[in-house]
């Protein structure tokens, strides 16, 4: 038996509607559109009583109708009656309005929360490109608004990047699945709120910079955590959020984690567009650690289509960057781009290549450092890398061992990337099945992560 839905039944008794007055609003603006209804009091009471669910478009027409009566922008999720199809549609939309971006936020956080179907929702190759035209144009030709009365000030925007930094902290620690869940909830009773009344343009700015932040690293961490449909879909209505923000640095480091994510999934050209689309919007010398970001990145999908030469070549830059890099100057989200990341997304570069000395020469160095960072998933990744190279070399032994560590550093976030680079081993050394020191690995990795050989 269904439940009652209680988030309807608060706002049907706030707008002081009989349930046939409620019906009878439905059918007129229906038939505005076009479209014959005949509901009665029996519908509401079913959609009340029983939390049935009117098939579309009834539950626009049903938040318009209380939007009228109660002088404020309801919405179907308000409603409890969130189409999670049209929401996978919106969420891939660069919204003309901000407002309407941290709808679609809001919208997103409530069904990942309660584990709706969103969360499998398709990676779309063909979005890529307007939110990173569309964010490009933005900002090479931005103009400036005026905003109504102050309602908070810089310290509890200085208090929002607080929490911000506290989450970024714990992701680079112990994974993207860790503690997104906390996040979303946070941004859901917090921080989205404020963005749904007006401040001072300084105010409000920074509070669009703070939640484009927040947005960022929740579909990080959905990243992380395998669900690329969902991360796809936060990570463009951060991007909106940017705009809004003015920060093209924001923007800019928005487009790195989109081209990281297209990369990964196996999109090399579209990465190499959404690096370059973020380098070229990227103010000069507003963040260099993003500068160096993007070069990586650049030469991550250059790798990936085996264009040595241009990998090569944006190795060099991004090293070049970073050595100028001072970090205190820097943006919080930008602390993450740092020796072992870098030099570990280098290695991965010639991994690709397959470049066995050049992978090592980078993944030493970027594993021996998050080792003493305590970075189990930087350290997983890279040490994987280092395995790598001892295959490429023939050397299975030794690359069955430095797996084995893989396994362990694994084994100790919650990082479904760091579980994929498990299981990227197992394949790779699926030819050596019968050496012992293999048998070993593929045995650790069924009894720590349960992945079978």
């Amino acid at each position: 038996m269904s439940e009652q839905n209680d988030s309807l039944a608060a706002l049907v008794q706030e707008s002081e509607f009989s349930w046939a007055g409620l019906a009878r609003r439905v059918n007129d603006l229906g038939l505005a559109e076009g479209i014959a209804l005949r509901y009665d009091y029996t519908a509401v009471n079913r959609w009340i009583k029983r939390g049935e669910k009117p098939r579309s478009p009834v539950p626009v027409l049903l938040a318009r109708a209380l939007s009228e009566r109660l002088g404020r922008r309801i919405t179907p999720s308000d409603l409890g009656m969130m189409e999670e199809q049209t929401l996978a549609a919106r969420g891939l939309e660069y919204a003309h309005s901000p407002r309407a971006t941290v709808d679609t936020i809001i919208d997103l956080g409530r069904a990942d929360v309660k584990r709706r179907n969103i969360i499998r929702a398709p990676f779309v190759l063909a979005a890529l490109g307007a939110p990173s035209r569309d964010w490009l144009l933005a900002t090479l030709d931005e103009t400036v608004t005026d905003r109504g009365p102050r309602q908070i000030g810089m310290r509890q925007v200085g208090g929002i990047r607080d929490m911000f930094a506290l989450f970024q902290d714990m992701d680079v620690m112990r994974g993207g699945g860790h503690a997104r869940t906390a996040l979303v909830e946070y941004m859901q009773s917090y921080v989205l709120p404020l963005l749904k009344r007006d401040h001072e343009a300084p105010v409000q700015r920074a509070l669009y910079e703070a939640a484009a932040e927040q947005s960022y690293l929740v579909g990080w961490m959905a990243y992380d955590d395998g669900e690329h449909g969902l991360a796809q879909r936060y990570l463009i209505q951060a991007l909106r959020l940017a705009q809004a923000s003015k920060s093209s640095a924001l923007g800019a480091h928005v487009l790195a984690g989109m081209s990281d994510q297209a990369n990964l999934l196996g999109h090399p050209r579209e990465a190499l567009m959404l690096a370059r689309a973020g380098r070229r919007g990227l103010v000069e010398g507003e963040s260099l650690a993003c500068l160096a970001d993007l070069h990586i990145l650049e030469g991550r999908a250059h790798a990936a289509l085996g264009d040595s030469a241009a990998a090569t070549r944006a190795v060099t830059q991004a090293e070049q960057t970073f050595g100028r890099v001072t970090h205190e100057n820097e943006p919080t989200w930008a602390k993450f781009i740092d020796t072992p990341y870098l030099l570990g997304e280098a290695a991965h570069c010639f991994r690709d290549l397959g470049e066995p000395d050049q992978i090592e020469t980078f993944a030493e160095e970027s594993a021996a450092v998050a080792r003493q960072q305590g970075r189990a998933r930087r350290g997983a990744l890279s040490e994987a890398a280092l395995a790598i190279a001892e295959l490429e070399r023939t050397h299975v032994e030794a690359a069955a061992s430095k797996a084995t560590l893989v396994v362990d550093l694994a084994a100790s976030v919650n990082s479904s990337r760091a579980i994929a680079t498990v299981r990227d081993l197992q394949e790779r050394m699926a030819p050596f099945a019968d050496v012992p020191e293999v048998q070993r690995f593929n045995v650790h990795a069924r009894d720590l992560l349960g992945l079978a050989a």
